[in-house]
């Protein structure tokens, strides 16, 4: 059944999964107990462990430094030099926008794979993941509400992927949708985001965000390890284009449509820019890399699904050989 939109701020999904008990609780000595005993000690708080005092001004002048897009404006931008703090400010406003949409698709995917998957032990590290999930929830929401003022409505590659993974029944794939993709990608940007961004309090949420998201990769790496060996090819087949969709989409968002639009600049220039300018398409080179050193890890890097990150992320072959 096709999701029923309810107005402009809810998404709901018709899903029919199967739920998965398991009275076989288990050794607590494996890499899955390991991860879980991690994530309880690497606990924070919203509240109390990031600094909400600076002053935040949209508008005021940004100095971004290494990473995500130049300083000031190259050749060929669509937007002019008299507008480009107000592009910065725009980008930055997208970006923590999409973490918080992100976020708050892999909580409820992740409460899905407390349902789904058979063994105790993900169950238990998966329920860690969701406290996570809602806890980054809350950091991007506290931040777009008392210190910007300023949103984007998700994007829709980002939507579609999380609508199909919503009503996913398999719960490997879900894995691959968020501990791979989703958070894959999101552990590259937060991290980037920490240095690059322009004031002290976003760059305090998405340093221990970062954190978060490299013990979910982990987690998906370790839960997926050895399962496609078993697989039928048609069952292989059936994830590889799951994967090729999903990685296509979430690169498309990064041609910044929307951000384009607000600021009245031409789309088409928009996305020549994007492909073009060195600082982001070698960011674009770095969110793919890591998932490629996943699918790599848990044998799903097929020959197309490599050529095709190659191609949305304007890669030299050579970029992930590795």
């Amino acid at each position: 059944m096709p999701p029923v939109r309810a107005g402009d701020t809810l998404l709901e999904v018709d899903a029919h999964i199967r739920a998965c008990l398991n009275w076989d609780y288990g050794h607590r000595d494996t890499r899955l107990w390991q991860l879980y005993e991690r994530s309880k000690v690497a606990q924070w708080n919203v509240s109390t462990d990031i600094d909400w005092t600076p002053e935040v001004r949209l508008g005021s002048v940004l100095n971004p430094r290494d990473g995500l897009v130049p300083p000031v404006a190259p050749p060929g931008s669509p937007v002019p030099p008299e507008l480009w703090n107000a592009f910065l400010w725009e980008f930055q406003v997208w970006m923590v926008s999409q973490f918080l949409h992100g976020e708050q698709g892999a909580l409820l995917t992740t409460a899905r794979l407390v349902e789904t998957v058979p063994d105790i032990e993900a169950k238990t590290y998966a329920a860690a993941q969701v406290a996570d999930e809602a806890r980054h929830v809350e950091a991007y929401a506290r931040y777009i509400d008392e210190k910007i003022g300023a949103s984007y409505p998700v994007n829709a590659g980002l939507e579609r992927l999380l609508r199909d993974l919503l009503g996913e029944s398999r719960w490997d794939v879900l894995y691959l949708g968020v501990q791979v993709v989703i958070e894959g990608l999101a552990l590259v940007a937060t991290r980037v985001a920490s240095t690059s961004f322009g004031d002290p309090v976003i760059q305090a949420i998405t340093r221990l965000v970062a954190r978060d998201e490299a013990r979910h990769i982990s987690f998906g790496v370790v839960a997926l390890d050895g399962l496609y060996r078993d697989m039928t090819s048609a069952e292989l087949a059936d994830r590889d284009a799951f994967l090729q969709e999903a990685v296509h989409v979430m690169a498309q968002r990064f041609l910044l449509g929307e951000v384009w639009e607000r600021l009245g600049a031409d789309a088409a220039a928009g996305r020549r820019f994007v492909r073009g300018d060195p600082r982001m398409t070698a960011f674009r080179r770095l969110l793919f890399f890591k998932v490629v050193q996943v699918l790599r890890q848990i044998g799903m890097l097929t020959p197309g699904l490599r050529d095709l990150m190659l191609a949305e992320s304007l890669a030299a072959p050579e970029a992930f050989a590795r």
